[in-house]
């Protein structure tokens, strides 16, 4: 049987620049042809869910899979970043981009606070510290009537305002292509920042905190100012996630923040794979798409999904992306020999 730590390690080997720089163009091509392909309503809402997710589980995995540290309260700093933004624009007619990059800094944050705290802590004590902060903000969202409307909601939320370049209009994210569009360019850039940020010595200092922070101390690692950075970053692109989700779905209620959402942002990260960017990319793509496609089958689905679920975590510890890696490996050890 082989070690999970050296098959994770197989899984987030870096490629080659070449290689990279081709999976980059890729993606762009999709992100492209995606909105042109499904010209339905249905789909086109389906694809910026998807991006929305896809930030979500970026934010997660640089803070678990890179930092190492157990974080299930990142609904919490989801649900920050729409209500602030929301708010702003509302209430005090901020402008969007304004008001978006404040709902960011504040999630951001807000996951430096949770991580002074609970800096000290680790493990599944971490996890209680952090879900216990995403059932707080839950509760104040939906109790501060007064601020957040609580369980009535604010409604009529507008997207972002249309994009004007010499008196022409280049994009109305009235428009659920543009609005695609928009989304998954902020989260291509989101995800070429955290890849040069992982590959750079930031990147080897959490690592090294995660596998052994005794060990990161004896190099004069701190260890806790780290974690607070790796928080921040990670809360801030959630934030992020939550200003976009906001002006897209038009409406605002607690309960899409609930602490069920950190599990399903989790899940995502666990079945694309930890600590590899790419693997969770990958993991809230099927997460979000895999109940859709087998809507047909009614309440079957739900079996199918967790099934699903189960196994990856059952025979693929690393996720899709280890995976890809076994394959990738076996097509290499089958191929023709010189």
């Amino acid at each position: 049987m082989s070690d999970p730590a050296i098959t994770q390690h197989l899984a987030v080997r870096p490629a080659g620049p070449l290689s990279r720089r081709s999976g980059f163009l890729l993606a762009a091509l999709a992100v492209i042809a995606l909105p042109l392909i499904f010209t339905d309503t249905y789909w086109r809402t389906n694809l910026t869910i998807c991006a929305i997710n896809v930030l979500l589980a970026l934010g997660l995995d640089f803070i678990i899979g890179y930092a190492g540290q157990l974080n299930l309260g990142h609904s919490a700093f989801y649900g920050l970043g729409a209500y602030v933004s929301t708010l702003l624009i509302v209430k005090l007619g901020v402008p969007f981009w304004a008001a978006f990059a404040a709902g960011v800094a504040f999630a951001g944050v807000a996951g430096m606070f949770l991580s002074l705290f609970a800096v000290r802590l680790r493990g599944h004590y971490l996890a209680i510290a952090s879900l216990g902060f995403a059932v707080i903000v839950y509760q104040i969202l939906l109790n501060w009537i007064g601020l957040t409307q609580g369980p009535l909601g604010i409604y009529g939320i507008a997207p972002p305002p249309r994009l004007i370049v010499a008196g022409t209009v280049i994009a109305d994210f009235h428009n659920l292509a543009a609005f695609f569009y928009l989304v998954s360019g902020v989260t291509f850039i989101v995800y070429l920042l955290l890849d040069q940020l992982v590959r750079s010595p930031v990147g080897e200092t959490l690592t090294a905190i995660r596998e052994d922070e005794v060990s990161a101390a004896s190099l004069g690692i701190n260890g806790a100012a780290w974690k607070v950075f790796a928080f921040g970053i990670g809360a801030a692109v959630a934030g992020a996630a939550g200003c976009f989700y906001a002006s897209f779905v038009g409406t605002l209620v607690p309960e899409a923040f609930f602490v069920t959402e950190a599990f399903n942002i989790l899940a995502m990260v666990i079945v694309g794979g930890m600590g590899t960017l790419i693997g969770p990319v990958f993991g809230a793509i099927l997460l979000t798409l895999l109940p859709e496609v087998l809507r047909g089958i009614g309440d079957l689905r739900l079996i199918v999904y967790g099934a699903a679920l189960t196994l990856v975590v059952l025979f693929m510890p690393g996720g899709l992306a280890q995976a890809a890696r076994v394959v990738r490996e076996k097509l290499k050890l089958g191929g023709p020999k010189s």
